[in-house]
């Protein structure tokens, strides 16, 4: 893996790029993942200072957070092959999403991604052991499902043997026998939303009123649409894959358009087997 930006400085030289007594002008005290330095694989510590939340989270007040979501798009636009995401990753693309998981407090999925990818409780990792307990948090994240419906099988290992209790994020419309089913396989039940809808901002609040602000949601596509229509979403890391599959699988964000398309900035670009992994920032 290589970054290609930031560029911070010149890590190569070429011929004429010397100084008027003839030194190369290129740093040889070559900088890990600067544009230029040797492609290899980065290390989870690596990995992780790259990808860092902002300096000063867990803010302080009621509601602060910073959501991220973690996405991965073909050339052509396509979020998934054949419902899922997998075919069109890449092993450095799953260190990242690894990395990301062990970054947060609390990654959001909704009921149809959940379902889709076979979703497990998230694990505790010795390598980010250290880092999360110098940051105060948990083992582990917790993993918030998002379903207006409650459609949920509450039988599954996400619900019944997580390491932190699985979060159910639902309207106050819920049906009430799946709100009781929820609670007695050990969820969490949040209520951000009235009715059968859940509120995209309110799921944000909620969850930060609970302590869990380094929030990462993982889509799917309809989930994060709801997100950046509700102007909620802080950063995007999004993997854009070598790959070309045409057919009508979904962008990496679905539902309502928004009425004015939202800048975001390229905060990094790293490179390798030519998958690119880009981070944006609002």
């Amino acid at each position: 893996m290589r970054s290609l930006f930031p560029v911070t400085d010149l890590t190569t030289s070429t011929p004429g790029d010397e100084d008027r007594a003839g030194r190369p002008t290129g740093r040889e005290d070559r900088e890990p993942g600067r544009a230029g330095h040797e492609d290899r694989e980065w290390s989870l510590d690596e990995l992780a200072e790259a990808y860092a939340y902002p300096v000063g989270l867990p803010a302080e007040g009621p509601g602060s957070a910073w959501l991220r979501a973690n996405m991965v798009s073909t050339l052509d636009g396509a979020a998934q092959h054949d419902g899922r995401s997998q075919p069109i990753s890449c092993a450095a693309d799953m260190r990242i999403f690894g990395t990301l998981r062990a970054l947060a407090d609390v990654v959001i999925a909704g009921a149809e991604t959940v379902r889709q990818e076979g979703y497990r409780p998230a694990r505790a990792r010795e390598a980010f052991a250290a880092r999360r307990a110098a940051a105060g948090q948990g083992p582990a994240p917790a993993v918030a499902v998002v379903s207006g419906s409650l459609d949920l099988d509450f039988s599954l290992p996400l619900f019944t043997e997580p390491l932190v209790p699985t979060l159910v994020v639902t309207g106050s419309g819920a049906p009430a026998d799946r709100i009781a089913a929820a609670r007695k396989a050990g969820a969490e039940v949040v209520i951000a939303g009235e009715g059968a809808r859940v509120d995209p901002a309110r799921v944000v609040r909620e969850l930060a009123d609970r302590g869990l602000r380094r929030q990462l949601t993982e889509g799917g596509p309809r989930l994060l649409g709801q997100f950046v229509a509700a102007g909620v979403l802080d950063e995007l890391c999004l993997t854009l894959s070598p790959m070309l599959t045409a057919g009508d699988a979904q962008r990496i964000a679905g539902g309502p358009g928004v009425t004015v398309p939202e800048r975001f900035t390229l905060a990094s670009l790293l490179e390798e087997d030519g998958f690119l992994f880009g981070r944006y920032r609002r």
